[in-house]
């Protein structure tokens, strides 16, 4: 399916690692050119020139999001780079799940205020967009009680209705605002590995509790990402679409 992203270009915070990786990876396999930041200068690098070699055009910063100031000169230097910003997709989190006043700080500043200053600053470009659309990336911890009750799944819930009011906002501007909230997501050097490691206790649970036998994978939560950002998605407005393999038991009414 062409779901038509060709030419149109995508902001992605935290795009070197996982979801964010493979987000901005299966965008520039559809043709839209790419800009993403994260806070390592090394990775960045190499992730740019990776993307490149799909013959779009992609440009990495290093920046951590929760510098309100740093976001609007990435998100303005974009839109002058690129000539616009058509599609938006708020990935960072500061995955600080113990609960202490640090990590409530961290989360609130990284989790929520690093994807309110990213679509504040995004919005005049949207504005001007054909296909306008923003994605935030929350997770099942932000619909259900688990293990990560505390600053990581307060924040994201905050996420999810924080994006249900930009949808209603904004749909009569034609733009659109959505939510992905992935399941336990593996992939090397991520959180789940570091479970595996540091905790094989806990991850054999969460292992266990999902019906599939496994968990899921950056690339599946990157296709919906993308799809729920392209034009083919142009009348989903609000919705919260949870990738999770069954592993949540909540009815969606």
């Amino acid at each position: 399916m062409d779901l038509g992203l060709k030419g149109l270009t995508a902001l992605v915070t935290g795009g070197t690692r996982g979801i964010g990786r493979a987000t901005c990876e299966l965008f520039a396999r559809e043709g839209a050119h790419v800009a993403f930041c994260a806070r390592g200068a090394d990775e960045v690098s190499a992730t740019q020139a990776e993307l490149a070699a799909h013959g779009v055009t992609a440009l990495g910063t290093s920046l951590d999001v929760s510098d309100a100031v740093g976001v609007q000169a990435w998100v303005e230097g974009t839109a002058a780079h690129f000539g616009g910003v058509d599609l938006v997709v708020c990935n960072v989190s500061a995955l600080a799940i113990p609960d202490s006043p640090e990590n409530w700080e961290t989360s609130f500043r990284t989790d929520l205020m690093g994807t309110v200053n990213t679509v504040n600053a995004a919005l005049p470009y949207l504005r001007q967009s054909k296909h306008p659309s923003i994605v935030t990336v929350s997770s099942v911890s932000g619909r259900e009680a688990d293990f990560a009750a505390g600053p990581y799944g307060t924040m994201k819930t905050a996420l999810i209705g924080y994006t249900g009011g930009l949808a209603l906002q904004l749909a009569p501007e034609g733009i659109r605002a959505n939510v992905v909230s992935p399941g336990n997501t593996y992939f090397p050097g991520g959180v789940w590995e570091q479970i595996e490691q540091g905790n094989p206790d806990l991850y054999n649970m969460a292992l266990g509790m999902n019906p599939t036998g496994r968990m899921g994978k950056p690339e599946e939560m990157a296709s919906a990402i993308v799809f729920l950002s392209s034009p083919v998605s142009s009348f989903t407005y609000g919705t919260n679409l949870v990738v999770d393999g069954a592993l949540t038991r909540g009815l969606h009414v």
